[in-house]
């Protein structure tokens, strides 16, 4: 049930007919003694949609009094609108519209206050309590001025509009004063943003005015969405700037020690600016990675297309299989798509296959498609098969050294031989040579619309990691396209919406349909067994159930790899931690001085309800920050999630081993994603979408965007190459 709340308000001051500027107004009516009063009810109906709507619109009814035409005057409907967004970015408007009629005249008496920090002095109490006012003939704004004023809200006023508010439908004491404590903290929030903030806080937005047009189009983030729409639309001859947030990693600067750069925070980004970004929700952790190159620098190598069945519901009807075809052959030769040699199958990929074959499925096991170079001539057998010295270099397509795989398992942490076919290696360093600026550690702030209509605005912050500090700059572009990952792009699309208010109009469906992408892990233990999961490419596998004939849910099973900087960890740790006795327990149980080495995590996707909630709070402390929540309810997923699960078993038991199921899902139905998707889905209009199916967002035309975000529900598998094949068409489809 929603809760409501009202409240009384009455502003009076100094008005005039035959004037229309509000000023003027005051000051004649003052010499005159002329003055109107309007005593109003506020009526927000629906609290809860009231603080999340960007546009906070309510209610007014009341009364108005003004001597030309009399007192008492009934205005039985009206709007009230708080902090509603204006042409400049730093203003906004408390908004107060009445219509009444007098002598069988339609008149609308329409005010606002001024909400914007004075850098000359402290101006809340003036700005919260001055209405701007005009008198239209007619039933709106539409009609002409004839009248104007200035109407103020005293100390006493206020005092009686504190002790009017009422909360309908309210059950308790407790239930009404948690509405108005939720109302005030808001009120209190938007207020600190204007006048405390500007005042006496950090200076993170550049307060420049300038429209200039730096570039034509500027892509935020470098990750399959970014680079690849940032290289296409260099290639057609336009004017590219990339901003990424994350660093440019060199081989020398992978973290390996725990001292070093290994995380990424987005609330303290000056001092943890480093390789992961964990982000945990109730229910749900997601891992990301920033840097140039974006999740192509932490994913597991898969490039595989989504199944025709994926495109069946939920998608404009420009975007199937057979359309998207062209794209993931093309992003697929961009990235020189391989399987593992035969002759070099590590011990896990030989395991998934056997566990087929003995359960059934064999007809099922699918060598994956590798963004990975391989050298045909590798051999385990050889001594020191996993040293950097066995990997043959040559220069690729684009001018990048590279390396074939030594199959040292550290995919996710950085390959030392640069096997992998990362972004930074192909698409970004082929953008550069098409005169694209790639400008690292550029940690966007918000999307401003240019008030000349020729484009938008791009506030950053730049990070400097020698000094751990932030500095505001900013950057104008034709068109802008946001590439920051799904986690990046909901958060700064649902800032400018409900923060900043830059991008009031973006539609209301922004944040649904979130989806985990069903993404599970379960280790079994293979007592003696050598699986060593720390040697080969992290995944190399898989057994395909995406037909759904099990239990009937869609989902497959992969081999799951871990770095091989565990084995340096707990080898270390044994000879000089504190607990070493512990870990030195632990090599006596693995083989071979290996850790883990009798440990399969098998792992996988699975087509989960895609029904997770991504939206903006705050809270309701000074100082009020803004922070991105995740509504995750495993109930709809759960049934397919556990079919993963129950398949991990079955495949266990086959071979010998004994599965794991983590507590933090028969407990506690906790889970973790590298795979988030959805928030700005794809639709037909922006009732039931953020953007079109080229990828433009409804009602801001030259404002993309261009990653998992947009895939409007779960793939069940990795979904890279989809997002890849996206960009591909819908920078096709961006006229130059």
């Amino acid at each position: 049930m929603s809760i409501s709340l009202t409240f009384k308000e009455t502003m009076s001051g100094y008005f005039t007919l035959g004037v229309t500027d509000p000023a003027e107004g005051a000051k004649v009516g003052k010499q005159n003694n002329t003055q109107l009063a309007m005593h109003a009810k506020v009526s927000l109906d629906d609290l809860d949609r009231f603080l999340s709507d960007p546009n906070h619109l309510g209610w007014l009814t009341g009364t108005i009094d003004f001597p030309p035409f009399g007192t008492g005057i009934a205005a039985n409907s009206g709007i009230f609108n708080l902090f509603k967004p204006t042409n400049d970015p730093d203003v906004t408007y408390m908004v107060y519209e009445l219509a009444f009629q007098h002598q069988g005249q339609d008149y609308y008496l329409a005010g606002h206050k001024n909400v914007k920090d004075d850098p000359a002095g402290f101006d809340l109490w003036s700005d919260t309590t001055t209405l701007y006012t005009c008198l239209y003939q007619g039933k709106d704004k539409s009609g002409p001025i004839v009248g104007a004023g200035i109407l103020t809200l005293g100390v006493k006023q206020l005092a009686d509009l504190l002790s009017t508010i009422q909360v309908p439908g309210a059950t308790s004491l407790a239930e009404k004063a948690h509405a108005i404590e939720k109302f005030g903290a808001f009120f209190a929030g938007k207020l600190w943003d204007s006048y405390i903030i500007p005042k006496f806080g950090k200076q993170l937005l550049d307060k420049s005015h300038d429209e200039t047009l730096h570039y034509d189009v500027i892509v935020i983030g470098s990750g399959f969405g970014g680079a690849i729409t940032g290289c296409r639309l260099a290639e057609k001859g336009l004017k590219v700037c990339i901003l990424e947030r994350g660093r440019r990693w060199e081989v020398k600067d992978y973290p390996r020690d725990p001292k070093d750069a290994w995380l990424w925070s987005n609330e303290k980004p000056a001092e943890l600016n480093g390789w992961i970004d964990l982000r945990t929700y109730p229910n749900m952790a997601v891992a990301q990675c920033s840097g140039v190159g974006g999740g192509s620098l932490i994913y597991a190598n898969i490039f595989v297309e989504a199944e025709p069945f994926v495109f069946d519901m939920g998608w404009p009807k420009e975007i199937t299989y057979e359309s998207l075809k062209p794209y993931y052959e093309k992003t697929g030769k961009m990235l020189n798509v391989q399987e593992v040699p035969d002759n070099q199958w590590p011990a896990k990929m030989k395991l998934m296959k056997e566990a087929a074959e003995k359960s059934g499925y064999s007809s099922r096991f699918r060598k994956m498609p590798l963004a990975v170079n391989f050298d045909p001539d590798f051999s385990y057998d050889r001594a020191d098969p996993f040293g950097n010295q066995h990997s043959k270099y040559h220069i690729n397509a684009f001018g990048q050294e590279q390396g074939t795989c030594i199959h040292c398992g550290n995919c996710d942490i950085g390959c030392p031989v640069k096997a992998r076919n990362t972004l930074d290696l192909n698409y970004i360093p082929l953008a550069e040579q098409h005169g694209a600026v790639v400008k690292p550690l550029h940690l966007v702030q918000r999307i401003t619309p240019l008030q000349s209509g020729t484009g938008y605005r791009v506030d950053f912050n730049v990070i400097d990691i020698d000094r751990k500090k932030l500095a505001p700059g900013f950057l104008n572009a034709k068109k802008v396209i946001v590439a920051a990952g799904t986690m990046g792009t909901n958060e700064l699309l649902l800032r400018c919406r409900d923060q900043y208010g830059t991008l009031p109009n973006l539609s209301s469906v922004l944040g649904t349909g979130w989806s985990s992408n069903g993404d599970f892990l379960t280790p079994a233990i293979f007592n003696n067994r050598d699986i060593s999961p720390t040697q080969g490419p992290t995944i190399t596998s898989a057994i395909d159930f995406l037909d759904g004939s099990f239990k009937g849910q869609r989902f497959w099973v992969q081999d799951g790899g871990l770095p091989n900087l565990i084995k340096d960890a707990v080898t270390g740790l044994s000879t000089d931690h504190q607990y070493g006795h512990f870990f030195s327990v632990l090599q006596t149980l693995v083989k071979n001085n290996t850790p883990l080495s009798c440990v399969m995590p098998w792992f996988g996707q699975a087509v989960d309800a895609s029904d997770g909630v991504l939206k903006l709070s705050r809270s309701r402390i000074p100082p009020f920050r803004h922070k991105m929540e995740l509504n995750w309810n495993i109930q709809k997923s759960a049934g397919a999630v556990q079919a993963l699960i129950d398949m991990h078993i079955e495949l266990s038991k086959a071979t010998g081993g004994a599965a794991e199921v983590p507590l933090t899902w028969t407990v506690l139905k906790n889970l973790i994603t590298p795979h988030p998707l959805g928030g700005c889905r794809i639709g037909t209009s922006s009732t039931d979408g953020v953007v079109d199916h080229k990828g433009e967002v409804f009602g801001h035309p030259g404002l993309y965007i261009a990653d998992g975000s947009i895939i409007p529900k779960a793939v069940g598998l990795n979904p890279s190459r989809t997002i890849a094949a996206l960009a591909e068409r819908m920078a096709e489809l961006i006229k130059p």
